[in-house]
């Protein structure tokens, strides 16, 4: 029986724990992220089925208060989808995480390799492994939502012929065995993590220099260059740029951009292209990440 005082330490420990929303479930690489990056931290995490679900959860911020979203990959490029989403929100980016991925193969103990019949996980997870399948022909990819999910659902079933493709949490969390590890494709495998932060709440980031803008250009010769040429004499280092289709305005397009500068420098650069841009929207000014392996 815990005493007077370990009980008042661990409800201390509740209330200043940290909900950080992920996209995913125990196990998920989007918890690994959130768990280094917070590493001084008391945090709780909370899961999300799906991205819109946690850019949800954040601007309700009833069951959680920051949130940790993946934005780009090393080997599947940009997550349109989720800079769509960022763009739209009541949400900025109040930091940034580089995570390492390592995929492996989980199985229930002391399963062998030639009694696997499928495989489930992430299709970005398949993606990056399909290389390692090609010699087993007869073990089906099969797609889920999350990697986490898939180790959490071989270990309820408990059954020898279904695999998952999942971190090493994921194989402690759910009793499974690391069958084989690191079986991704390319070793140079890193995914970007934005954290996140409701607009009305977050508090001003210091010694912030990077900065994640998004803004359209007029239909004319030479527009966008105008932006980066601004950019440029402001000694701003632009570490990132993508465009995406505006819905309802064919062969127009909104930038994503991402610069470096120092914490004086970044106000001047944004009031500096913002006659020259449209709907220039900054998703956030924050310190630049740091990177992890797991």
């Amino acid at each position: 029986m815990l005493s007077t005082t370990q009980q008042k330490q661990n409800i201390d420990l509740n209330y200043t724990s940290k909900k950080v929303c992920i996209q995913g479930y125990a196990g998920a690489f989007h918890e690994i992220a959130a768990r280094l990056n917070f590493e001084s931290e008391n945090i709780t995490v909370v899961p999300a089925h799906t991205f819109d679900d946690l850019v949800e959860k954040i601007e309700m911020r009833e069951e959680a208060e920051i949130g940790l979203m993946a934005i780009e990959n090393t080997l599947g490029g940009n997550l349109m989808y989720n800079y769509g989403l960022l763009n739209k929100s009541h949400l900025t980016v109040t930091g940034e995480v580089f995570l390492r991925i390592k995929q492996n193969l989980l199985v229930i103990p002391g399963t062998e390799m030639e009694e696997i019949e499928e495989v489930h996980s992430h299709p970005m997870a398949i993606a990056q492994c399909r290389d390692f399948f090609k010699p087993y022909p007869k073990i089906k990819l099969i797609e889920n939502a999350d990697t986490a999910l898939s180790a959490k659902l071989v270990s309820e079933n408990k059954n020898k012929k279904i695999g998952a493709i999942a971190s090493t949490l994921a194989a402690e969390l759910y009793g499974l065995e690391i069958l084989k590890g690191s079986i991704e494709t390319n070793k140079k495998n890193h995914t970007r993590f934005l954290v996140l932060e409701h607009k009305d709440y977050a508090k001003n980031i210091k010694n912030a220099g990077k900065v994640s803008l998004s803004f359209s250009t007029s239909h004319e010769v030479g527009s966008l260059h105008k932006v980066l040429a601004v950019l440029a004499a402001y000694n701003a280092n632009l570490t990132k740029i993508t465009s995406a289709p505006i819905i309802g305005s064919p062969w127009e397009y909104m930038f994503y951009i991402d610069f470096i500068t120092s914490e004086i420098g970044y106000a001047q650069a944004i009031e500096a292209i913002r006659p020259i841009t449209r709907n220039l929207n900054i998703l956030g000014i924050y310190q630049k990440g740091k990177e992890f392996e797991y």
